[in-house]
């Protein structure tokens, strides 16, 4: 069973530059430096777009992962959604998505995935991984808007 959840970010940036920011190669690695993220294959600076690839390797927890997303669908400045294509989830699918609300930009995060391993990954995501993600995304939208 996947978990899945949604992180909501108000900002007076405009809609097309959060959007930017949010498919910056670079801006993610900056969001993640305590993990020492680096893309490593695809994608490795600049702006990634619809149908590009990024692999990631990073520590987490003080295990290191490698993780390759897609960029499957986009429509500028107002989402889209990347999704796992090789690494430790079962599954995972993120999209983002971008509103004008009140002379403000709302950005919606809306993640799901699922752990392998069965009833080991079931615990995994109930004890670590669903207060752990939100967190790492709640991160990434608060350098977003800082830097």
């Amino acid at each position: 069973m996947a978990v899945y959840f949604e992180c909501v970010t108000q900002t007076q940036m405009s809609r097309t530059e959060l959007f930017d920011r949010s498919r910056s190669i670079d801006a993610h690695l900056g969001s993640m430096s305590q993990t020492k993220e680096r893309a490593v294959a695809g994608v490795l600076s600049g702006l990634i777009s619809l149908g590009e690839q990024v692999t990631w390797k990073a520590r987490h927890f003080g295990i290191p992962f490698r993780l390759t997303t897609k960029i499957t669908a986009m429509d500028p400045a107002r989402m889209f959604i990347d999704e796992q294509l090789r690494g430790p989830f079962k599954s995972f699918h993120h999209v983002h998505e971008f509103f004008d609300a009140d002379g403000m930009t709302m950005m919606i995060d809306r993640v799901s995935f699922a752990a392998p391993f069965g009833p080991l990954g079931w615990v995994a995501e109930r004890l670590v991984l669903g207060w752990y993600m939100p967190q790492l995304i709640r991160q990434r939208n608060k350098f977003l808007l800082e830097n």
